[in-house]
């Protein structure tokens, strides 16, 4: 049996056999338990998204990039609040690689335009086929992965090969070739543009929400549903594929960066979107006959794609913490 002593008058010392070292317990009341046990049993629950906002909130590289990333939509949206020149006027000869001037602080290219309209104005084209593209890759690559992954069986099979024979083509190479072809040649425009990178861009996507859904679809929820009679093609529209956005919507934050550079790199090589559209790849493109001149018409235009890019890489990384529980910092 235990030996009790009682020498300290604030502690209670026990002694065994088997445990020589002293042991101290303090008085109850000395240990406030309510208090420090007590919790709030009526708050609800924060669920996936709401966890991710409290914990995104306290990131400056999400704060950082979602200001860089408002602030570029707003110039795309709102172009005549930050430059008063037109783009494509009052282009003279005479102010051809000519540098900073009033009304024009970042100087001219080499045909004479203002730096900082065509780059401000040219925001609109390259944000426009990034946004248009990421959304055709989520809606095609998200439908046939939800679908491989949630049926399996020949539906998976079928699915997943043709998704091999596009993923074994890179995405600037594909686009290469077949902006070759006579019938986009003709009618090279943004529209064309973002399906040709939507058409080699879907099967990463794809592949992480097979991988996504797989997960979800033997979750207890999901067989809940399913045993009270909810048809197979319900229950992955109402509960899988709801509980599966996460990954996607990551991969697809950082894959509009990765359509942003497409274009402006297509726009680079001449084969992008035409010259008298206005992109920061046409400028780039424009501007390398007189890099050694006037190196300011090719640094503006490819800092403003740089900023963007990089924003939404970060704000790809700061989703991926957030919202995945294994790589979220503790």
């Amino acid at each position: 049996m235990p030996e009790l002593e009682t020498d300290n008058p604030s502690a209670v010392r026990m002694k065994t056999s088997a445990y020589p070292i002293e042991h101290f317990v303090a008085d109850l009341e000395e240990t406030p338990v309510r208090a420090t046990d007590s919790a709030v049993s009526d708050a609800a629950p924060r669920s996936l998204w709401g966890e991710a906002w409290r914990n995104l909130r306290k990131q400056p590289l999400f704060l950082i990039s979602a200001f860089l990333i408002l602030l570029v939509i707003f110039v795309a949206l709102f172009p005549g609040l930050f430059t008063n020149e037109p783009p494509n006027e009052n282009c003279l000869l005479e102010n051809s690689d000519g540098g900073p001037a009033p009304g024009h602080p970042l100087g001219f290219t080499q045909q004479g335009c203002d730096i900082l309209s065509r780059v401000v104005y040219g925001t609109q084209s390259s944000l426009t086929v990034g946004l248009f593209a990421t959304l055709g890759v989520v809606v095609i690559g998200g439908l046939i992965g939800a679908l491989a992954g949630f049926f399996g069986g020949w539906v998976d099979a079928i699915l997943a090969r043709i998704g091999d024979i596009f993923f074994a083509l890179p995405l600037i190479l594909g686009a290469i070739v077949v902006v070759q072809l006579p019938a986009f040649q003709q009618n090279r425009n943004v529209w064309t543009l973002v399906l040709i990178l939507v058409a080699f861009g879907w099967p990463q996507l794809a592949r992480i929400t097979r991988a996504a859904v797989i997960e979800v679809r033997n979750a207890d929820f999901v067989t809940a549903a399913r045993s009270l009679g909810i048809s197979p093609l319900a229950a992955l529209v109402r509960h899988v594929i709801p509980n599966a956005l996460a990954p996607v919507i990551v991969i697809a934050t950082i894959s509009l960066g990765t359509f942003i550079v497409a274009e402006s790199t297509l726009s680079f090589l001449g084969i992008g979107l035409p010259p008298d559209v206005m992109s920061w790849g046409n400028d780039i493109f424009s501007a390398k006959s007189s890099l050694r001149s006037n190196p300011s018409a090719i640094f503006w235009p490819g800092l403003a794609l740089s900023i963007t890019v990089l924003s939404f890489i970060m704000l790809g990384d700061a989703l991926r913490d957030a919202l995945d529980p294994k790589a979220r910092k503790r």
